[in-house]
């Protein structure tokens, strides 16, 4: 009902409105956020500790030695057994 009163140009007018003025400088301060983040250096990662539940192996991955997922990162993807460069 809102938009029958604006006519079709008045809706598609606030949308591209809002597009340019909200989404897009929310989408920058987003990725400058992410960028300054990144810049500050080193991250601590999270202490391994072994749950029962978390990562079963019930066959191995096709790829490589079949315990590596296929975009592990051996800093921040522990295997079963903890982290690697332990």
């Amino acid at each position: 009902m809102l938009s029958g009163s604006h006519g079709e140009e008045g809706s598609a007018r606030m949308w591209k409105a809002l597009t340019y003025f909200v989404v897009l400088p929310r989408v920058a301060m987003s990725m400058l956020n992410a960028f300054l983040t990144s810049q500050r250096g080193e991250h601590e990662r999270a202490e391994f500790i072994t749950y029962p539940n978390l990562r079963i192996r019930t066959k191995p991955f096709p790829w490589g030695d079949g315990n590596h997922t296929l975009f592990h990162n051996p800093h921040t993807n522990p295997l079963p057994t903890g982290y690697e460069d332990e």
